[in-house]
C-alpha cells in the first residue's frame, strides 16, 4: 500500500497497548504498541503462534475486550474515528454495521436454544430495522448467498443439527447481514476438514469481491496467507515484528522470527500450525523485558537485544516492508554483523 493509500486506510491501529493482571498483582502488557492498517477491499493477515496477541487485537478492534483488560494507550481509527474514544452506545453502532467478526468454533458462538435462521434474522432486525417477516426473508436469502442448500428448511435447524462447515456459513451470513466495510475472520476454519476449509475461504474471497469488503484474517495457516492475502503482519510476544506485502514477507523475510516461520513452511512443504496453550509470562516469551521479546530464541542476538527495544523500521527494497529488529537499525547493525562474524570465525 502506498503512503497516500495508508493515510486514507479504512482501519488504522496505532501503538495499541493492552494489559492483563499478572500473578503478583501488577499488570502485563500483552499488546505493546501494535500498529498496522487495513485498506479498503484489502486482505491483511495477522499471523503468529498462540499467545502472540492476534485475537486480543481483533477483540480490541471490535470493542469486545475481556473485563480484566485495560487499554494502556494507542488508537484504533476507523475512517479516522477513534473507536477507543467512543462510549458503549457508539461502539454498538459501528459494531456489526461497519465491522463484523466471525469467530473460532462457530457452534460455540451460536445460541444452542435458538434456530439458526432466527439468530440471523435477529441480527438483520437489529441493523436494518425491518419487521420480523422481512428479516426472516432476508435471513433465508443470506443463507443461500453463503452456499447453504435448502435454506428454507435449514432456517429452522438448531445449531446441534448443523455440521461445522454449515455452522460457520451461518456465522458468515450473520456477519454479512449489514454488509460491513471490514470483516474480521478469527481462525474461521478451526476444526474443519481440509476440503471444507478450502470451501469456506473460497466463499470469503467471493463475498469480499461481491460486497467490496476488507478482510482482517487471523490464522496460523501460512500457506493460506500466501494464497489469499495482500499484506501480512507477523506478531510475536504482543508486538508486530514484521509487516509488509505478502510477496516480501514470503520472498524476503527479514525478522528472525518470520524467517523461522517461513523456513518451516518451505522445509516441510506443509501448513504450519502452532499447538498447545499460549505461553505465559516467563515461558517462551519474556513479557517483562525492555528489549526484544524474541531475543531468548534468536540465533542473531547481540548486546542491545537484551535491553533496548527495537523499532519498526523500513527494510529491504519494497515500500511498506517493516521489521522490528536491531539488525536493521543503523545505530546497531554494524555491531550485530561484527558479532556474527566473530561467531563464525570462532
Amino acid at each position: 500500500m502506498t503512503d497516500a493509500a495508508r493515510v486514507t486506510a479504512l482501519l488504522r491501529v496505532e501503538d495499541l497497548s493492552l494489559s492483563f493482571p499478572a500473578l503478583r498483582g501488577d499488570r502485563t502488557l500483552v499488546l505493546d504498541c501494535v500498529s498496522f492498517d487495513v485498506g479498503r477491499e484489502e486482505t491483511v493477515a495477522l499471523v503468529g503462534e498462540s499467545g502472540s496477541g492476534k485475537t486480543v487485537t481483533a477483540l480490541a478492534t471490535m470493542g469486545l475486550n475481556h473485563p480484566a483488560a485495560v487499554i494502556e494507550g494507542g488508537k484504533i481509527l476507523l475512517e479516522e474515528r477513534d473507536l477507543l474514544a467512543m462510549d458503549e452506545v457508539q461502539k454498538r453502532e459501528y459494531r456489526g454495521r461497519q465491522i463484523a467478526m466471525i469467530f473460532q468454533a462457530p457452534k460455540a458462538s451460536l445460541n444452542p436454544l435458538v434456530k439458526a435462521g432466527s439468530q440471523i434474522a435477529r441480527v438483520v432486525r437489529l441493523h436494518q430495522g425491518v419487521e420480523q417477516k422481512r428479516a426472516e426473508e432476508i435471513a433465508v436469502g443470506l443463507m443461500r448467498s453463503v452456499g447453504i442448500n435448502d435454506a428454507d428448511r435449514r432456517f429452522h435447524s438448531y445449531p446441534h443439527q448443523l455440521s461445522g462447515g454449515m455452522a460457520q456459513r451461518v456465522m458468515i451470513a450473520m456477519a454479512l447481514s449489514s454488509q460491513p466495510d471490514l470483516l474480521i475472520a478469527d481462525e474461521p476454519t478451526t476444526g474443519l476438514d481440509v476440503t471444507i476449509q478450502e470451501q469456506i475461504f473460497e466463499l470469503l474471497l467471493e463475498l469480499q469481491d461481491r460486497f467490496k469488503m476488507a478482510i482482517l484474517l487471523i490464522t496460523h495457516d501460512l500457506a493460506l496467507v500466501a494464497e489469499t492475502s495482500d499484506r501480512v503482519a507477523v506478531m510475536h510476544g504482543g508486538h508486530v515484528v514484521e509487516l509488509g506485502p505478502v510477496e516480501a514477507i514470503f520472498g524476503e523475510p527479514k525478522h528472525p522470527y518470520t524467517q523461522h516461520l517461513v523456513g518451516s513452511v518451505l522445509r516441510a512443504d506443509r501448513r504450519v500450525s502452532f499447538k498447545g496453550r499460549p505461553p505465559r509470562p516467563g515461558e517462551g516469551v519474556d513479557y517483562t523485558t525492555t528489549g526484544c521479546r524474541y531475543a531468548g530464541k534468536c540465533e542473531h542476538r547481540f548486546a542491545p537485544c537484551a535491553g533496548v527495544r527495537p523499532s519498526l523500521l523500513q527494510v529491504g527494497s519494497v515500500a511498506g516492508h517493516l521489521a522490528m529488529c536491531h539488525l536493521y537499525d543503523e545505530n546497531y547493525a554494524q555491531e550485530g554483523k561484527a558479532g556474527e562474524q566473530r561467531a563464525v570465525s570462532g
